[in-house]
């Protein structure tokens, strides 16, 4: 979403910073807010804050269809729709293994894993949680401090 503030924008570019950093050398490729997510189910598009594309075939340059991960900074103003709607239809996407939630305003960041084809689980992350998002060939750990390095939330 363009006109994010300055702490939305360094924690969206905290998670692809650690995406970046972890897939150089491999396959999987990671993307920040202009990469378009085509859903072809639902005809719609959105625009990730994050995310992380594994499949050699998902090549459009515009668009990706096959994520495995997908991160969304919550604002006042976006949560409703990153909670619901973009959840709702983020479902609908075989290739998905995790959706990252992470709220703006305080530190608070919730994980949810595909364990089955429709079943997930969800993790609320505390401050010596690390999460390891396991995509084609790269394993990236997530903290809440390097969700929120440099944002001053954190002390």
């Amino acid at each position: 979403m363009a006109g994010a503030s300055e702490r939305h924008n360094r924690i969206s570019l905290n998670i692809a910073f650690h995406l970046r950093l972890a897939t150089r050398g491999h396959a999987c490729r990671a993307f920040m807010a202009d990469m378009k997510l085509r859903i072809a189910s639902h005809r719609i598009y959105y625009y990730p804050d994050a995310m992380l594309a594994c499949d050699d075939h998902d090549d459009h340059p515009f668009y990706k269809t096959t994520p495995c991960f997908i991160a969304e900074v919550l604002s006042p103003s976006t949560a409703t729709t990153d909670q619901r709607e973009k959840w709702l239809h983020y479902q609908a996407i075989p290739s998905l293994r995790y959706y990252l939630l992470v709220d703006a305003e305080r530190p608070s960041a919730r994980l949810l894993t595909r364990v089955e084809e429709e079943r997930w689980t969800e993790q609320v992350l505390d401050r010596e949680d690390i999460v390891v998002i396991a995509c084609g060939d790269v394993e990236i750990p997530l903290s809440l401090d390097d969700l929120y390095e440099d944002t001053g939330l954190l002390a």
